[in-house]
């Protein structure tokens, strides 16, 4: 069984980008947490601050990992340990180069079609601060 990334009890696995955000089922986009930290109080389906730190990181990570402008799907399959088939479909909407995809649609597939911000997450502690 799995361990809490936080505080180490028995764990499920957490989307980062939810199934329905259009999340994918690679393992950076997991994150292991027991029932307290997944769907507590303060865990990202109750919290939105929470949620959104988590995506960021998850963001960051693509950005290091991914270093040229352009993969292959065989490239990114298995730099990120995606089914080829899930990441071709969810691709299908961009344009392939002769070089491959573009890093940022890549990202942005990724991410559920969505880029998040610094600014998003400090919006969101503003407004948990009520200002």
């Amino acid at each position: 069984m799995s361990k809490c990334e936080i505080c180490g009890a028995n764990a499920d696995k957490h989307h980062i980008i939810f199934r329905s955000e259009g999340g994918l089922n690679f393992p950076l986009n997991f994150k292991f947490l027991c029932d307290k930290h997944h769907r507590g109080k303060y865990g990202p389906h109750n919290d939105k601050l929470t949620d959104m730190k988590y995506k960021l990181e998850l963001q960051d990570t693509l950005y290091l990992l991914l270093n040229k402008q352009y993969y292959t799907i065989a490239e990114i399959s298995e730099l990120l340990d995606i089914n080829c088939r899930q990441l071709k479909k969810s691709l299908a909407p961009y344009k392939k180069y002769k070089e491959g995809y573009k890093k940022e649609d890549i990202i942005l597939t990724l991410m559920g079609g969505v880029i998040y911000t610094e600014y998003d997450l400090d919006y969101l502690f503003q407004r948990s601060l009520g200002l």
